[in-house]
């Protein structure tokens, strides 16, 4: 799976590209959404060429489909407007044939997601980072089975996580992250796709409670829990047969015995620093060749550090301020 900045600029690329075969058409009933949308951002600047006088597949921002007869609207994508100020407009749900939606770097941009989106039964990717959006994650956006990407990090969300999310079985990618939730991670987690279950975003947040053991049981390809208040054992998310990335705890209350787990071999990254981790490091972890990121400072952890290629990749940061942690790069035992 590509990174997310790399979908996001992807995504940002294709708004200055309009087809050719969609240019100089507009379905009516679409554009008559458009310009309701237009006018609850009080016509910022992202929108002087929104006008009765042009056609809207022409329009800065959006994207038609071209086998659609008038070029149905599939896409809009603002960004990066200061100008733009409102909230998400109900006629969203006016547009039928939309499979993303993008607004991104809205500062305005308050309130929070109208359910009219529910409406939309082909929707893949609906992005609404870096904005201010706010109010309770809404349950009803596990009504929309069509989600891939799933993005509302960077907010000013509050309350507990839906359970219904788990609902979207086609989710690649849930950004929950850099709100104010709080609440546990809901245990219905684990009845995402388990084969192929969405990256998971969960950091910066205030969430408490511990990880569900249900959730062990579940294919994570990225696990992103950090700068949390999570606590108890999460050692049901290590094993050495999972396909798993990125592990990144850090920053939590979790207390476990890091020597009875084994890492995921196919492991990029794993963060446990800040931690209230007690026993060694296992000599497995030198299996773990890929590993690029590492870091289980600020914890309990004693013994002698294993000696292998991968460990001695890492600097004394990667291992300092733990209770009796010995070998190098650390002082001799």
């Amino acid at each position: 799976m590509e990174t997310p900045s790399f979908l996001l600029f992807l995504l940002l690329l294709l708004s200055f590209s309009p087809s050719p075969t969609t240019a100089g058409k507009c379905n009516k009933s679409d554009k008559r959404a458009l310009l309701a949308i237009k006018a609850s951002f009080n016509n910022g600047d992202s929108f002087p060429a929104w006008t009765n006088a042009s056609a809207c597949c022409d329009w800065y921002g959006i994207d038609c489909d071209p086998g659609i007869a008038d070029g149905r609207v599939t896409g809009i994508r603002i960004f990066a407007d200061p100008t733009s100020s409102g909230s998400i407009p109900s006629a969203l749900g006016d547009l039928p044939f939309l499979t993303t939606i993008l607004f991104h770097k809205l500062p305005g941009l308050v309130g929070t997601i109208p359910p009219s989106l529910t409406r939309l039964s082909r929707l893949f990717t609906l992005l609404l980072s870096w904005n201010s959006l706010s109010g309770p994650i809404p349950a009803f956006l596990g009504q929309i089975p069509s989600l891939f990407d799933l993005d509302l990090s960077f907010n000013k969300f509050h309350g507990s996580i839906p359970p219904e999310l788990s609902l979207l079985q086609n989710l690649g990618a849930l950004h929950l992250d850099r709100n104010q939730l709080t609440g546990s991670i809901p245990a219905s987690f684990a009845h995402f796709n388990k084969s192929s279950p969405p990256d998971l975003y969960l950091s910066h947040n205030n969430l408490s409670g511990e990880v569900p053991p249900e959730l062990g049981a579940v294919a994570w390809g990225i696990i992103d829990l950090s700068r949390n208040r999570l606590g108890g054992d999460p050692s049901v998310l290590f094993g050495e047969a999972k396909p798993t990335t990125t592990i990144d705890l850090s920053r939590n209350l979790f207390v476990f015995d890091l020597s009875r787990v084994t890492f995921p071999v196919n492991l990029a990254l794993l963060d446990l620093n800040h931690n209230q981790i007690t026993g060694s490091i296992p000599a497995q972890l030198n299996q773990v060749t890929g590993l690029v990121v590492f870091n289980v400072s600020y914890n309990r952890l004693c013994g002698e550090i294993p000696v292998g290629a991968v460990t001695a990749n890492f600097g004394a940061d990667a291992f300092f301020h733990n209770k009796c942690l010995c070998g190098s790069p650390l002082p001799a035992c």
